[in-house]
């Protein structure tokens, strides 16, 4: 049984976890977004246990997304110890995105 740390922020959230962290900034009116759900739960299933996934919905959390700078969606940035390492904008199939995420982890 895995056990969930709570954070207090965003930012505790990505500084605080022992892996990388890919954020998927997303918007539920956005058709390439929905896209992605079933490319990132393939990427989750590759990739489990060396990364997360943390889905925001920026219609919810706009000043993450300005803080982030996303300009357009679907935005996927990769955090590693809280620091943005990589950014990622617009729609990529599974196996190149997991591909892409394996030479940054």
């Amino acid at each position: 049984m895995s056990v969930k740390k709570k954070f207090n922020s965003f930012e505790e959230m990505l500084s605080g976890s022992d892996l990388p962290v890919l954020v998927d900034f997303y918007a539920a009116w956005c058709g390439p977004c929905q896209m992605m759900v079933p490319i990132l739960e393939q990427v989750n299933a590759q990739l489990q246990g060396k990364m997360k996934i943390v889905k925001i919905d920026t219609d919810k959390y706009p000043q993450l997304a300005s803080q982030y700078q996303i300009e357009a969606l679907p935005t996927l940035v990769l955090f590693k110890k809280g620091e943005a390492v990589e950014r990622i904008e617009g729609l990529l199939q599974a196996p190149q995105l997991v591909q892409h995420l394996e030479r940054l982890l």
